[in-house]
């Protein structure tokens, strides 16, 4: 073969390599949700596991907070250094939100209703979400050895005695309580989101914030449906009272939620 014709073949596969290129687009990869593009790459450049909510909820408007999403955003997430306040804060909270499930608990062993056992289970799940900012700051325990219905804070446990009391004496009284605890946790959980900078904080108060919203809307809902009573906001002010009842069960997120204030 002379050199000539050599010189054209090369060309020739040159201009068809070309060609292909123009006409086949170049191989894409499938991001972890099903769009096309790169998509975010996880430790060790595997491809990341698809952002999953921090909260679930129940038909019932039961929201728990789930602890292993939960242990992986905040290992996300810098540490800062807490001010006496926001130690206080936290401490308080985990005993506030350990009222919250021993009230239900107690009147739900009354009453044999089922919305007390259901949002029993998640202030579990929120208390025990209080309990991980514990750890992460190196905070003792309020509640470490306390069984059902004993505090160590003094103002709760005279609330807790106080709703228990009120609580025993009808249904109505009973349902009237899980809606009080409700709004009481939502305007404390409101002030202390206000009262910190901390991300990680900020991000567990707010949800718990939305999970209370969706157990006041379940109380109040209850209370109407079972005994035709209507609640009237303890703590809350009426416009933002009526801004929660009015909106539909909030379905979880890893930050703040709808934000209803």
């Amino acid at each position: 073969m002379s050199n000539k014709a050599l010189i054209r073949i090369v060309i020739l596969m040159m201009t068809l390599a070309l060609i292909t290129a123009c006409i086949v687009p170049p191989r894409t990869n499938l991001a972890v949700n099903g769009s096309q593009g790169g998509g975010q790459k996880g430790p060790g450049g595997g491809p990341a596991s698809v952002a999953r909510p921090l909260l679930t909820v129940d038909e019932t408007g039961s929201t728990q907070v789930e602890s292993a999403q939960l242990a992986a955003v905040l290992d996300t997430m810098t540490l800062g250094e807490l001010s006496a306040e926001e130690s206080a804060a936290l401490t308080y909270m985990r005993e506030e939100e350990k009222l919250a499930h021993d009230v239900y608990v107690t009147l739900g062993e009354q009453w044999q209703l089922p919305i007390f056992t259901n949002i029993a289970g998640s202030e579990t799940t929120h208390t025990e979400a209080i309990k991980t900012l514990l750890d992460r700051y190196g905070l003792a325990d309020p509640v470490a050895g306390n069984g059902v219905g004993v505090f160590t804070d003094a103002t709760l446990q005279g609330l807790y005695d106080q709703l228990v009391a009120d609580g025993a004496q009808s249904l109505a009284a009973a349902l009237t309580v899980g809606a009080t605890i409700e709004d009481l946790d939502i305007v404390d959980l409101e002030q202390r989101i206000a009262q910190t900078d901390n991300a990680d904080i900020k991000l567990v108060f707010s949800n718990l914030m939305q999970g209370s919203r969706n157990h006041l809307r379940a109380f109040v809902s209850t209370l109407e449906r079972q005994t035709g009573e209507r609640y009237q906001p303890q703590y809350l002010d009426q416009t933002a009272y009526d801004a929660i009842i009015s909106s539909d069960m909030e379905r979880g997120g890893r930050g703040q939620g709808r934000g209803q204030r």
